[in-house]
């Protein structure tokens, strides 16, 4: 009877079921609907990264509208502050704008006619989620601060007498509980900077001691993104009213693509993209009158896209991805056309007024199209076999939801590339079965460097990874959000992710730029004794846990992944797991890199080794050095 009304009371249904939350708990109960997911900053989609550019996105509307050429931002390990010099938030609103769901300037269109911020909700959720947050707002000689501690506010902000010049200062600290063991990676703020720079010419953005300014737009930024040596042509740049485009073609595999929307990155793309790869393949058709394929065309593009539109939907508050269809709401003109019929008009023009350019485009096209044609017959070949291969794929094993899915889950689906069985068994058993595949190689995969695409179908091992990732045809049905290369920290294992790498680099660079492929850092040592377990991933960590639990602890060094019990795995690949992201400096090139790192220059590659190795050895040993003279003292 006791179990039957416990039962009851669970599956009760009434009016004490339905609960109200104010913006606040609302936002700190379900972040991911304002800011998508939380991370710890190892992708630089993570929520940390979100924070900031809610934030600085408002100094950009305001330097749209024609007030402050400056913008001052200062991030450290967790506190990050942002000074514009706008016209301040009007003072008998501070605490509003900041505090109160759908309250803000961004609805009226007279004001900020082309933002980014159109539903009262970013700073809300940066003050929600924020173990502090403080804002300050001057306007003509005056001024209002107040201050928050997860969204309550917890001063009494009053009007006080400044020499400030106008504008609005942001101070936040993200919460340590909801974004757990977080930290900021200096590349994607780097990037981030210069987005803003590229897009807003005449605009300085003063990071961390660092001026990012740029004088020539989407020109500067794909000048920053390739290397001249490799470009079949100078980069075209073309700009209208409320459009701007530039693009050129290089020697990579793939497709390469920047697109934005009133400042804001879209880096999944959306209208606007689409419409300006359909306008490049239309222009150049147009140009040549030759009806080429459009793979041909578009192989080896580096291009980017910026367009400024009124009330812009996007996908999600995020706004990684462009949904709208028309460039504004009423009387608005078909973003398809507004983009497509500008870069196909604007490009023909282009190459008739530029014979040697057209000339060079036409012989890449025509190098794409033999290529296309001579792997042919074996991609048909290859594709064949995968196919029956995935049926009972024993090097994969997949997940439940997929990146490319219409699923909220999408977003933290990845798949682990392991060496061998017996550290694909390991994270196999470990893994949760809905969201981390497993892919496991049988040794050491082919060096690529210096071969052509051909090799990727040649090779069953290449070519089954190609079919699980799916990225054959591009990154539009990527099935995995993260692509994470799981090898043993030794020197094998260091070799294997080398070779990866390199094939990724060679054949799929979009996919490393795009932010999507990390390297697995698991633990390297066990320091335990009866009473606590600590996990070290350095040598440093070691020696401080040595320290920490003191009476000479039991040490155990995890010489592979295999090593590792699937229970102790489990806490390295959840809510805990340590990603090292792939990035590519703004400077790097990529065939230098691989041909330094992965072509026939074993001498100058192996003096390279030597010298540096050498300062990695100096470290340690000076480290175990100290450790035993601590020792000794004790």
């Amino acid at each position: 009877m006791a179990k039957s009304e416990k039962e009851s009371s669970i599956f009760t249904y009434d009016e004490s079921s339905i609960k109200s939350l104010d913006w606040r708990e609302h936002i700190r109960l379900r972040p991911g609907m304002y800011i998508g997911k939380l991370g710890d900053g190892s992708s630089k989609d993570d929520g940390i990264y979100v924070l900031v550019k809610e934030v600085v996105d408002n100094c950009i509307d305001e330097h749209m509208m024609g007030y402050g050429k400056n913008i001052d931002v200062h991030i450290t390990e967790s506190k990050v502050t942002v000074r514009d010099y706008g016209r301040g938030i009007p003072l008998g609103k501070v605490v509003d704008v900041v505090s109160k769901i759908n309250t803000g300037a961004k609805y009226d269109s007279g004001a900020f006619q082309k933002s980014v911020g159109l539903n009262g909700v970013g700073t809300k959720a940066v003050n929600a989620l924020s173990s502090h947050f403080k804002v300050q707002a001057f306007r003509e000689g005056q001024q209002k601060t107040a201050e928050f501690k997860k969204g309550v506010l917890v001063n009494d902000p009053k009007l006080g007498k400044t020499d400030e010049r106008n504008g609005t200062y942001v101070e936040f600290e993200p919460d340590s509980t909801m974004f757990k063991n977080y930290h900021f990676i200096p590349e994607y703020l780097d990037d981030l900077m210069w987005n803003y720079a590229f897009l807003n010419a005449g605009l300085t953005i003063n990071y961390n001691g660092q001026k990012f300014f740029s004088k020539d737009g989407l020109l500067d930024l794909l000048r920053q993104k390739s290397d001249p040596d490799d470009l079949r042509y100078p980069i075209i740049h073309l700009k209208g009213k409320e459009i701007e485009v530039a693009l050129t073609h290089g020697n990579q595999y793939g497709e390469e693509y920047y697109s934005f929307v009133n400042g804001q990155n879209t880096t999944q793309g959306g209208t606007h993209l689409a419409a300006f790869r359909e306008g490049v393949v239309k222009g150049v058709r147009e140009f040549y009158k030759t009806d080429f394929d459009a793979a041909d065309i578009r192989a080896s593009i580096i291009g980017a896209v910026a367009i400024r539109v009124q009330e812009p939907v996007f996908e999600s508050q995020t706004k990684t991805k462009l949904g709208s269809i028309y460039t504004a709401p009423e009387g608005g003109q078909p973003i398809k056309s507004f983009v497509g019929d500008f870069v196909a008009k604007e490009l023909e023009i282009y190459l008739n007024t530029n014979p040697i350019a057209a000339e060079a485009l036409k012989k890449r096209i025509q190098q794409s199209e033999r290529e296309r044609k001579e792997i042919a017959g074996i991609k048909k070949l290859a594709n064949e076999r995968a196919k029956k291969a995935n049926l009972h794929n024993r090097k994969l094993r997949d997940c439940r939801y997929h990146f490319d899915e219409k699923n909220p889950k999408g977003a933290d689906c990845m798949i682990f590339i392991t060496e061998g069985d017996s550290a694909s068994g390991s994270i196999t058993k470990s893994r949760d079965v809905e969201t981390q595949a497993v892919f496991s190689l049988r040794g050491k995969p082919l060096n690529c460097y210096g071969l052509t695409k051909k090799v990727v179908y040649e090779n069953e091992e290449f070519n089954l990874l190609q079919h699980a990732l799916n990225i054959e045809d591009g990154l539009d049905g990527l099935r995995y959000n993260k692509v994470i290369i799981s090898t043993d920290a030794d020197v094998d294992g260091m070799h294997i992710r080398l070779l990866l790498m390199t094939f990724f680099l060679q054949f799929f660079p979009d996919l490393v730029k795009a932010g999507h492929v990390f390297i697995l850092e698991t633990p390297l040592f066990r320091v335990r004794n009866k009473k606590e377990t600590i996990y070290c991933y350095s040598e440093e960590e070691k020696q401080n846990a040595v320290r920490k639990l003191g009476s000479k602890p039991e040490i155990t060094r995890f010489k592979g992944l295999g090593e590792i019990s699937p229970d102790e795995f489990g806490r390295f690949i959840g809510e805990n797991i340590r990603l090292q992201p792939v990035l590519l400096h703004k400077d790097s090139h990529l065939q230098k890199i691989l041909e330094f790192y992965m072509g026939k220059n074993s001498p100058t590659r192996q003096d390279f080794i030597i010298e540096n190795l050498r300062v990695e050895l100096d470290k340690v040993e000076a480290s175990a050095e100290k450790t035993e003279e601590e020792e000794v003292e004790a």
